[in-house]
Parts: structure tokens; C-alpha cells; sequence
């Protein structure tokens, strides 16, 4: 299965985006996990079925209700087949 890597910039810490990808990923299926970044940003990565981390990734671009999602960057990278849950990292 592929894993992709994501960086997302805008309004997207304190808002409460880390459970929104959480609750999103979990329920497409997925594995991995997200955190925030020293700059404002929110970074992660994900596992799972091509079309499941399509679906993500536009879940991502949207963000919850109280984020304002500027861009996402998103990049296919090797898959590490060992996460068995989507986590919060800290």
C-alpha cells in the first residue's frame, strides 16, 4: 500500500485539526500519524489504499470548519507497513 507524507500551512494549529485528520484517517482505514510543527504548520503521514489517501487528501485541503487551510503538500513515499492505527503524534 502506498504512504504519502503531508505538510499542511494556513490557520491549522489550535483549531482542533489534529483530531479532524485523525477522525478522517481513521475512518477511511488508514494508518500513521500527524503533528504540529515549531512553525505553525501541521505535518504527517498516512498509509493505506490508493483511493483512501485520495480521499484524505482532499479531506485535508478542506480542514475542519474553524481552520483556514492555505495549501497542502503531499508526497508519495516508501511504505513502512509496521503502524496498525492513525495517532496524534506530541
Amino acid at each position: 500500500m502506498p504512504r504519502i507524507r503531508f505538510l499542511v500551512s494556513g490557520d491549522v494549529q489550535g483549531v482542533g485539526f489534529r483530531a479532524f485528520a485523525l477522525d478522517r484517517a481513521r475512518g477511511l482505514g488508514l494508518a500513521g500519524w500527524v503533528r504540529n510543527r515549531w512553525d505553525g504548520k501541521v505535518e504527517g503521514e498516512a498509509e493505506g489504499p490508493e483511493v483512501a489517501l485520495a480521499a484524505f487528501g482532499r479531506e485535508l485541503r478542506r480542514g475542519p470548519v474553524s481552520a483556514q487551510v492555505d495549501s497542502v503538500q503531499i508526497h508519495e513515499i516508501p511504505a513502512m507497513g509496521d503502524r496498525l492505527v492513525f495517532r496524534i503524534e506530541i
